[in-house]
């Protein structure tokens, strides 16, 4: 039989129509994955993919050969996870995917103590503010911040509330003005914390009052760091989670704007593939990620 990893490659190159990017998601370089293909290649006697410059495609013979390997590989997978849970074992890879501000933040120390009690497991991350599909991107697990979800397809895990607050710098402030009430914002810059970095509404409420105020008019971004860094350097006013510019209001290079007023709630979730059963790795991640922004560092 074929050595699996060899086929696991084929099938991940088929899959992505890349050698790099199926490097990029089996954490191994693009001539190892090159090589494994090939060898596959050579001990069948006969050429699976077509290889140009700017793409990779499947002969015919390559067709045949992953529609009848690529489920017996998985059943293969299956089976040896299986195994493991059955020990109570968390290993394989987990494949995460978060935002980019929490993931700089917080994922280094989860997935280094993570690893660190489960060394069977490898750990890809990659990180996007943007809303991903779970399932066509080949992630085990997603890290997001938004409000109640709504989609009914993938598994849904509230883990905390996280805080927005208004923000804007000592600078900004004396130059055009201290902020007294939400009606103030209107004569001001209001930076756009935007996936599609356009504009956004801000919804403000204080004792049963709402004050809605459109943001974006002469900043946006996709990025709650960039942002944060652009409100700063005293461009404007911004509505950003409470851990991005934690550090900026302790040193005073930002203040909180109208403290009073609070934007409607954000949490943090975790979401999956709609699984019968979340896999020991991604069940264990989870419980270990809880813990850590719940009790050892909360947001």
């Amino acid at each position: 039989m074929n050595d699996l990893s060899q086929i696991r490659a084929f099938l991940t190159v088929a899959q992505l129509h890349s050698f790099v990017a199926a490097a990029r998601q089996l954490s191994m370089t693009p001539p190892s994955v090159t090589r494994a293909v090939s060898a596959l290649e050579e001990s069948l006697g006969v050429q699976l993919l077509l290889r140009t410059t700017r793409h990779v495609s499947l002969t015919s013979a390559g067709a045949i050969y992953a529609a009848r390997v690529g489920p017996l590989l998985a059943d293969f997978e299956m089976a040896a996870e299986e195994v493991r849970e059955q020990q109570g074992e968390a290993a394989g890879l987990l494949r995460i995917n978060a935002p980019m501000s929490l993931g700089l933040q917080i994922l280094p120390d989860v997935a280094s103590g993570f690893r660190q009690e489960y060394p069977d497991t490898s750990i890809s991350i990659s990180l996007t503010d943007r809303l991903i599909d779970i399932v066509s991107d080949h992630v085990d697990l997603a890290i997001r911040i938004s409000q109640a979800p709504r989609e009914k397809s993938t598994i849904w895990r509230k883990i905390c509330r996280v805080n927005r607050v208004l923000v804007a710098s000592p600078g900004y402030l004396a130059a055009f003005g201290s902020i007294q009430k939400p009606e103030d914002l209107h004569a001001h810059a209001c930076l756009a914390y935007d996936a599609g970095a356009l504009s956004e509404t801000w919804e403000l409420s204080n004792a049963g009052r709402t004050h809605k105020v459109r943001a974006g008019k002469t900043v946006a971004g996709n990025n709650g760091e960039l942002i944060a860094r652009l409100a700063e350097n005293s461009e404007g006013v911004a509505l950003l989670p409470h851990f991005i510019v934690e550090p900026a209001l302790a040193d005073q290079r930002l203040e909180m704007v109208l403290p009073g007023w609070e934007p409607p709630p954000l949490w943090l979730n975790l979401y999956y593939p709609p699984y019968e059963k979340l896999p020991m790795r991604v069940k264990t991640f989870s419980d270990f990620f809880e813990d850590y922004v719940t009790r050892v560092r909360p947001l």
